[in-house]
């Protein structure tokens, strides 16, 4: 196994993990740089690579996470951006061409070439440089969009273009068109980013290939993602779900809550059966996590629900109460003991107020903090407007951050028809514990591309032959970009289809068999459906006839193996490396606590709170009542005592 790193681009913090020829993973965190996060990526790299003695052209892998692209979309960034469809649809965004294809794929009214060129023109004048085309039925019949492509090329070939039936090539108009705006809007900012990064580590010596995480939880090239940025837009966070769920595998809990609190989101995901969930209905930028609130994209991405909650959400008094986030101080200039310039307090300025965060200790020591400075930013913006003394005001940050969370692992548990009981709770990230988990899940990823399209048909009414060949075209299509990325081996390709019953809004994802699909391959896909949908609701009636949307294929390769180390041998005694004053409303106050040092704690060990244990990039408060047990791969297993 050659040399690898991962690194993850947080709103706050940007992670690292180098895995060495034996497996073994060194780590760094570095605060993220803004308005260009590439400069801590490689000045965070260059201190993790000469810290092992390795020069970059020993590695041979490098797996990058990033929110740039949605970051992109919801501060509005991009500039330049147009789009053009079918005329009478304009309002959806923007121009319109003429040309109509029906719903069955042909055309009824063919392109006007004079009047595409004529929008082109118009648009370009108004300063348009990237261009989505989205075109009413696309999918079924692409020849208007490419045309359209062609003629770009001829008026104003400096404009790049992006197709729908090319990124989403699948039905309900104003999703697919959100798709290909999202796609088009990032297209540039990511182009120019990317390329800078492989750049500038190809200077550095690197001589392999520059791989970035898709929101589906796999991994492609940077050259695939300049195509399909938009896959990219939840890119880091899809990182630490899976290895959330790796860590499952290894401590023998496949039904999970994965959630990773960093220092301006947290984020969780539900994993059933050892993997993650997943839906090709996501929404960027949710409102409360309300459903339809964000930006439809149809795109492959686990599952998340996020929210704005993390070490650097900004907490205030508004109308006689506490208030924390979803504002963030971010890195810049970060929370108020940072000495950054920061001046409303944080969530991270209150732990440190209340003792569970050690000054001297924030990021291994590399970020001394002023615990003052964050006990008056407490007591100025929170504790005297509301007649609360700066300790409660702190706990009342702390008790409100986490009662947000609480109420979030409710919307990927109960709200999904799951007790959340019956669920065991990973967390990681900065604010959670095991602060670089999503750059280590970076390494455990697989190469992967999916691919979707629209056939509307009843499954009783397929024409197989049809359909082969269509999956044929996908596969070929999703194949390719995974041998692209020099995968040895063959890909390994599976099917699945969205179905319903007929005359049903909505679908289930089932799977649909290898090989050729007849009539009785039909079959098997609808006794699927009725198993899959009486999971889901409760019944199901096999006597209806049931159709299948969108039909779909993901194509995977190279499944690399992270080799997690072992915690050492149990030590006679258990030593502290300290005792510190801190806050828990159990003691009525503050307390002498016992503080551990991670790195020393040994398989078997156990704990019980109130305990603080210490880590380079994470710390772990065991509240009066919780006892914490070290596992073979030195995971803390915590769990509360009844009262």
């Amino acid at each position: 196994m050659p040399y690898r790193v991962g690194f993850d681009v947080g709103g706050t913090f940007t992670d690292f993990v180098l895995q060495s020829p034996s497996g073994e993973l060194s780590t760094g965190k570095r605060l993220t740089t803004y308005p260009d996060p590439s400069e801590a990526c490689l000045a965070g790299l260059d201190a993790l690579l000469a810290q092992g003695g390795v020069p970059w052209s020993d590695v041979a892998q490098a797996v990058h996470g990033t929110t740039l692209g949605s970051n992109v979309v919801i501060e509005r960034k991009a500039r330049g951006v147009g789009l053009l469809t079918t005329r009478g649809f304009r309002d959806v965004l923007i121009g319109e061409v003429t040309e109509r294809v029906l719903a069955d794929g042909t055309v009824r009214t063919p392109l006007e070439e004079a009047d595409a060129r004529r929008a082109i023109r118009e648009l370009v004048a108004r300063g348009v440089t990237t261009l989505a085309v989205c075109l009413l039925h696309a999918y079924l019949n692409p020849v208007h969009e490419r045309r359209i492509a062609a003629l770009v090329a001829e008026e104003a070939p400096h404009v790049t273009v992006t197709l729908s039936h090319e990124v989403s090539p699948t039905f309900r108009e104003y999703e697919r068109t959100s798709t290909t705006v999202v796609n088009a809007y990032v297209m540039s900012i990511v182009r120019e980013y990317l390329r800078g990064l492989a750049t500038a580590m190809g200077r550095r010596g690197y001589r392999g290939r520059l791989f970035v995480m898709q929101s589906s939880g796999g991994i492609a090239t940077a050259e695939a993602m300049q195509r399909y940025p938009v896959r990219m837009i939840e890119s880091g966070p899809a990182a630490g779900a899976l290895m959330a769920a790796a860590y499952g595998e290894l401590t023998g809990h496949r039904e999970l809550i994965a959630f990773d609190m960093g220092g301006t989101t947290a984020k969780l995901a539900l994993i059933e059966n050892g993997r993650p969930a997943t839906t090709t209905a996501f929404e960027l930028h949710r409102v409360n996590n309300a459903p339809g609130s964000g930006l439809p994209m149809n795109i492959q991405a686990i599952d998340l629900v996020e929210i704005g909650a993390g070490g650097g959400s900004i907490a205030q008094a508004r109308l006689g109460v506490i208030a924390v986030g979803p504002e963030s101080a971010s890195s810049t200039p970060g929370p108020v003991c940072y000495g950054r310039g920061g001046v409303d307090p944080t969530v991270t300025d209150a732990d440190v107020v209340l003792g569970y965060i050690n000054p001297d200790y924030f990021a291994g020591g590399s970020i001394k903090l002023q615990a003052g400075a964050a006990a008056r930013a407490i007591e100025e913006r929170v504790a005297r407007p509301l007649g609360l003394s700066v300790e409660d005001a702190a706990w009342g940050i702390h008790a409100i951050v986490n009662t947000n969370m609480e109420l979030a692992t409710r919307v990927v548990s109960i709200e999904r028809g799951r007790d959340p009981r019956d669920l065991t709770l990973v967390a990681f990230g900065g604010s959670a514990s095991a602060g670089v988990t999503a750059a280590i899940g970076l390494l455990a990823a697989e190469v992967r591309f999916d691919v979707a399209r629209t056939y509307v048909r009843r499954l009783d009414a397929v024409d197989g032959a049809a359909l082969d060949a269509m999956y044929a075209e996908m596969s070929a299509q999703a194949i390719a970009v995974v041998q692209e990325s020099a995968v040895a081996g063959d890909a390994m390709v599976a099917r699945s289809a969205d179905a319903r019953y007929v005359g049903q809004g909505y679908e289930v994802t089932v799977p649909i068999p290898r090989g050729r699909l007849d009539g009785a391959a039909l079959a098997r896909v609808q006794a699927s459906f009725h198993e899959v949908y009486a999971a889901r609701y409760g019944y199901a009636n096999p006597a209806e006839p049931v159709e299948v949307v969108t039909w779909k294929l993901s194509a995977v390769g190279g499944s690399p193996r992270i080799a997690l180390a072992k915690a050492g041998a149990r030590a006679a005694d258990l030593r502290r490396k300290a005792t510190r004053r801190a806050y828990f409303p159990e003691a009525r106050g503050y307390t002498d606590t016992p503080v551990y040092d991670r790195y020393e704690l040994a398989a078997g060990t156990s704990l019980t709170g109130p305990a603080i244990v210490e880590e380079r990039e994470s710390t772990t408060v065991l509240p009066p009542r919780v006892t914490a047990t070290v596992d073979e791969y030195a995971n803390l297993i915590a769990e509360t005592r009844p009262a």
